[in-house]
């Protein structure tokens, strides 16, 4: 027997109640497109009680507890709601914003002039927050509105197949370095034979999966990709995300001049677009990570 196969024979034998902590506003939304109400049938097929819990109003007992906001700034009263629980996944990450975590951003006067791409501070251009509508959401709206000029009008960055490289720092609107919806980092892509690359780290517990996306496009993702293949997650990656306090979640990041570059961290994944066999089979080799929490 496999050490994942002991591991999945041991939590069959302990019943486990899991709390998933949702948003208030998610009990109205479908929310099969997310990756965790697959993971959750697999937990139940394990003989596990999987309950839904909307807003930070409900403690409901669990032995542990995944917090499942999807916004970029988690408010403080779903971070105590999981601090509640025995065990609380993710409960340690509040702020996912690319001005958290980048060391790539482009500030005036730094004497960076190479190339730069630009996006939204909030992650996944914003799209949470503007489903959601929250504080935070409005407030987003509110500044974009403020920070609106002519040469800048175009740079929505509403969704990540938005985002704008440009080539030389010069050739970027100057406004986008003054609104406070957007940052510019620097351009450092992974490209080999011809292709862009980023590489997705997908995890939870001490289960993981590692893809490298390659795409003609300096925007790689889900929609633009033309080729997958497994790779090994760098280390430092790795070792960062235990920095950053996930627990589960998923990090997308290029290998530039031989260095780990982390472009984005999400701890809401949603499903694939295509799902095939081999996604089903690492989906369910990840859901099994939480057990190392039992």
């Amino acid at each position: 027997m496999t050490r994942a196969e002991s591991q999945h024979t041991a939590a069959k034998g302990q019943r486990r109640r899991i709390a998933i902590l949702w948003h208030a506003r998610d009990r109205t939304r479908r929310l099969d497109r997310y990756v965790i109400t697959r993971f959750a049938d697999y937990w139940r097929e394990g003989g596990h009680e999987v309950r839904f819990v909307f807003g930070p109003g409900q403690f409901v007992p669990a032995d542990i507890a995944v917090l499942h906001v999807d916004l970029s700034v988690v408010p403080e009263p779903y971070l105590e709601l999981a601090a509640r629980y025995p065990v609380g996944i993710n409960g340690r990450v509040r702020d996912i914003r690319h001005s958290a975590f980048s060391r790539q951003i482009v500030h005036p006067g730094d004497g960076y002039e190479g190339a730069v791409i630009v996006k939204s501070d909030l992650n996944h251009g914003g799209l949470p927050e503007r489903t959601l509508e929250g504080p935070l959401g409005r407030a987003w709206r509110r500044l974009r509105r403020g920070f609106i000029s002519p040469d800048s009008d175009s740079l929505r960055c509403g969704t990540p197949l938005e985002y704008r490289v440009y080539q030389h720092r010069r050739d970027a609107p100057p406004a986008c370095f003054q609104r406070t919806d957007l940052v510019v980092e620097r351009f450092l892509p992974e490209r080999e034979d011809g292709l862009y690359h980023v590489r997705t780290y997908q995890f939870l517990g001490d289960r993981w999966t590692c893809a490298r996306l390659s795409s003609p496009e300096p925007i790689v993702n889900d929609h633009t990709e033309t080729r997958s293949e497994p790779v090994e997650p760098h280390p430092d990656i790795a070792r960062l995300r235990h920095t950053l306090g996930f627990d589960y979640g998923k990090f997308d990041y290029v290998m530039h001049a031989g260095e780990p570059v982390l472009l984005d961290a999400n701890k809401t994944t949603n499903v694939s677009a295509v799902v095939t066999p081999e996604l089903e089979a690492m989906r369910r080799h990840r859901a099994m990570g939480l057990y190392s929490y039992f």
